[in-house]
């Protein structure tokens, strides 16, 4: 059973990247702040547009674009990170032995030839 142990992969945990759950989380939370500000610009649009029209298009076309970047930042998750180390550690390989030397097991009476 020892020899089997030796034999498995071994992975660091240091590596290990964040966990499902907050991955959705983080990317839930940059989504609803995309949005927020999405849904702020397009108000301050509306209130502006009598007042300081070129503001108002700046805030207006801001709110147009900010959905497609909201959606890209929020599908954009779960890759590898270049950074971190590599999560895979061969196993240790054991010395061999110095000094032994084999032989071959001696043959009794196996390399005689037969006559008939």
């Amino acid at each position: 059973m020892a020899g089997k142990r030796s034999e498995q992969e071994v992975f660091r945990i240091t590596g290990a990247r964040a966990g499902l759950q907050d991955d959705v989380r983080g990317r839930q939370r940059r989504y609803v702040i995309s949005m927020l500000v999405r849904t702020a610009s397009v108000i301050a649009a509306m209130l502006l547009w009598n007042v300081e029209r070129y503001v108002a298009i700046v805030a207006l076309v801001l709110g147009a674009f900010l959905p497609y970047v909201a959606v890209v930042i929020a599908n954009a998750g779960r890759e590898n990170a270049p950074s971190l180390p590599g999560t895979y550690v061969p196993p240790p390989q054991r010395p061999a032995l110095e000094g032994t030397v084999t032989q071959a097991p001696a043959d009794p009476g196996g390399s005689r030839e037969r006559r008939s």
